[in-house]
């Protein structure tokens, strides 16, 4: 206990001194999200430190998380406190693979999500987030439309908008994990509690929820709920987050957690602000391009 005492002392310090902002994730573990300046999904946080005068970004997530901060925040440093906290699902997507499926689909719009790399929102028409994809392709013209990577959100947003979707064979093995049988199970060990879940989940799984959204829809949807349960189909740090936001109410994790997310601990923090690691490089071109995509959703 005192060794992380110290631990933070010393990132408080180090943040002082290299003007820095330290973003986490809501996946990321407790003690990280405690030392964080802002918490939230991965975009809300890019832009929330675009409004800051900080030099240096702490990235607490994943490698597309940090380059997103990156494409957004072009002038400050960004770093990330694990050069291995990666993303099967954004590695699902490499862009000589997105190439040739436009060739494919000609008159498809790509529509990427923002769970990608840098190099494939560069390639795409628009970005989106869980939160909303719907949106997104909605305000399309095209009909037919090509969705990177996460097969079962464009799944989701298939069956929402009723567009053509074309399916990219990728997924979060997080959300994939989390099966029908599981949650009916929880669900009669605690036949009070509603069950809110992940649009990356499966389509059975999404059928049997009472509540399906984005990490900030969920926070938002448990807070104004009458209801005092809750089983959460997602990775289970997020129940840190809605137990400190929630504290009255009760929550059931499905037991399944990233192991990229679970990489960043407090000491890697510290090592990143004293050595300046592991710092996101993008070249300019695949970021302008990346930015376009980025900016389009923006404006929707």
């Amino acid at each position: 206990m005192e060794k992380t005492f110290e631990i933070i002392k010393e990132i408080k310090r180090l943040k002082k001194e290299k003007n820095a902002v330290i973003l986490a994730h809501v996946y990321q573990p407790g003690e990280i999200q405690d030392i964080a300046d802002y918490i939230g999904d991965s975009l809300d946080l890019s832009k929330k430190a675009v409004n800051t005068n900080a030099d240096v970004i702490v990235f607490c997530g994943v490698k597309f998380m940090a380059e997103t901060a990156s494409i957004l925040n072009p002038n400050k440093n960004v770093l990330s406190p694990d050069k291995n906290a990666g993303c099967s699902l954004a590695d699902s997507a490499m862009v000589e693979q997105l190439k040739t499926k436009k060739k494919e689909y000609p008159d498809a719009a790509v529509v990427s999500y923002v769970n990608s790399s840098a190099a494939i929102k560069a390639e795409s028409d628009i970005c989106c987030t869980s939160a909303n994809a719907i949106n997104v392709v909605n305000s399309l013209s095209e009909d037919q439309i090509l969705f990177i990577p996460d097969r079962n959100l464009g799944a989701y947003v298939a069956e929402r908008t009723g567009k053509e979707i074309i399916l990219w064979d990728g997924f979060c093995y997080v959300h994939e994990n989390i099966t029908f049988d599981q949650l009916k199970q929880l669900k009669k060990v605690h036949p009070p509690a509603e069950i809110i879940v992940h649009p990356e989940c499966t389509t059975p799984v999404r059928h049997f929820a009472d509540f399906v959204g984005s990490t900030s829809q969920m926070s938002k949807y448990v807070a104004k709920a009458d209801q005092q349960e809750f089983i959460v189909g997602t990775e289970d740090n997020f129940i840190y987050r809605l137990q400190m936001d929630n504290p009255d109410k009760i929550f059931y994790p499905v037991e399944t957690s990233c192991n990229d997310m679970n990489q960043i601990k407090l000491e890697k923090v510290k090592l990143s602000l004293e050595r300046m690691e592991y710092r996101v490089y993008l070249p300019e071109k695949i970021r302008a391009e990346a930015k376009n995509a980025l900016d389009k959703m923006l404006r929707i």
